[in-house]
């Protein structure tokens, strides 16, 4: 077979490659530039020169043929002003999801089809497999990575069909320590290298400083909700208390009540008592407790929530507050997306699966009801920091097969 491998000057994607030539297929390396701009990066010159010149490396030792994409205009349309369209709104969005959704499965698989690729193969750790259904139609199927560790299906969760029928992942059934030792042993440049941070193919960044290209700075309030007085400010919203909040507690629920545990409770400035001052709510995220330089607590303060339209931060003491905890979330409509379109649910479905709201985070069990309204995820255990704008996916409890997919809506 073809196989153009995403070779990046990393360790996986070039271990992938050295796997793929090592069994017999014609492979060719293709690097993607996908960002020029400097601004508000940490590291203050261009990473990917350094990037590319390892994988030129690699792509010598290996005897592959190498090429060079440049597909930054599409990166920053698709994937850049995505992040600061998100941000401008208050949520929080994952570009690494939409950098493979919309490059490397789509612009960059472009690119590989011309050079006359059969499959495009990339260094994640994850899984690919495929069976006939009754009709004789091709299915194919994602699962998590061998490594626990290190499984990055949760990136791959806005796959298409069509995508993934012509993507390969040759790592997936390996774990990181084995791909450094198959590195080294084959004399690869990248084997000691250390794994990229940050945006994708932007790097780290001063977060503020870098949507500060396009986002400005607006003074505002940030106002503390005090623990004690939780309950009777969420009174009107979530319930905490009681059967709803039982752990293990898989019932059915009327779409009123579906709402009501998917809503975040809102925050008005009188909830609470104004401590600080910060330079903009859209710079900011659910959880988050770096940055907002405000002392005089025992314990750390956390964002629980962002009113983006009166421009005010409310925050909590310490990680166990009751504001950071949801029992449930909801995903619009539109934005429903199945990997398995055989296994949508349609208005009044209710199903069980394992659900996971960050990347890394332990899959969590909870209970998917399709309302008319939209995808309801009600947790058996409120969660931590449900970000309205990051991506919930739902995996099959018996595998871990990935099946859908949507960003949280509010």
């Amino acid at each position: 077979m073809n196989i153009v491998v995403g070779l990046s000057g990393g360790v996986d994607s070039s271990v992938a490659a050295l796997l793929l030539k090592q069994a017999g297929h014609r492979v060719t390396a293709l690097f993607m530039q996908n960002w020029h701009d400097t601004a508000g990066t940490l590291h203050g010159d261009c990473e990917w020169e350094e990037d590319r010149a390892v994988a030129e490396m690699v792509a010598r030792k290996l005897d592959i043929p190498f090429h060079f994409v440049d597909l930054s205009d599409v990166y920053r349309r698709r994937v850049v002003d995505y992040m600061f369209d998100e941000y401008e709104k208050g949520r929080t969005p994952n570009p690494d999801v939409l950098c493979n959704r919309e490059i490397k499965f789509d612009a960059f698989l472009k690119c590989a089809l011309e050079l006359g690729a059969d499959y495009v193969a990339t260094g994640h750790y994850c899984k690919k497999d495929m069976f006939t259904d009754a009709a004789g139609k091709t299915v194919y199927r994602i699962l998590a990575g061998d490594d626990k560790n290190k499984d990055q299906s949760y990136f791959l969760c806005q796959l298409s069909q069509q995508q993934l029928s012509r993507a390969l992942f040759p790592i997936g059934n390996i774990d990181k320590p084995t791909v450094r030792r198959l590195a080294a042993e084959a004399g690869l440049p990248s084997a000691e290298k250390k794994d990229s941070q940050g945006i994708c193919f932007v790097g780290k960044v001063d977060l503020p400083v870098f949507l500060q290209q396009k986002l400005r700075p607006r003074e505002g309030k940030v106002v503390e909700i005090f623990a004690e007085d939780f309950p009777r400010i969420a009174a009107s919203g979530i319930p905490y208390s009681g059967e709803d909040a039982l752990p293990g507690v898989q019932k059915e629920y009327e779409t009123g009540q579906l709402m009501r545990l998917a809503a975040p409770v809102r925050y008005k400035e009188t909830d609470g008592k104004v401590i600080g001052k910060h330079q903009g709510a859209q710079f900011y995220t659910i959880g988050q407790r770096r940055g907002l330089n405000i002392g005089g607590h025992k314990e750390s303060l956390f964002i629980i929530s962002l009113d983006i339209a009166e421009n005010i931060i409310y925050v909590g003491e310490g990680q166990s507050h009751p504001g950071l905890y949801r029992k449930g979330l909801k995903i619009s409509v539109p934005e429903i997306h199945w990997i398995r379109p055989d296994l949508e649910m349609e208005p009044g479905g209710r199903r069980e699966y394992l659900v996971r709201i960050r990347y890394r985070q332990p899959l969590q069990k909870a209970v998917l009801f399709r309302r008319e309204e939209g995808l309801f995820i009600i947790f058996d255990r409120p969660q931590r920091g449900i970000t309205p704008g990051q991506f919930a996916v739902w995996y099959a409890p018996e595998d871990e097969e990935m099946i859908g997919s949507g960003p949280i809506s509010e």
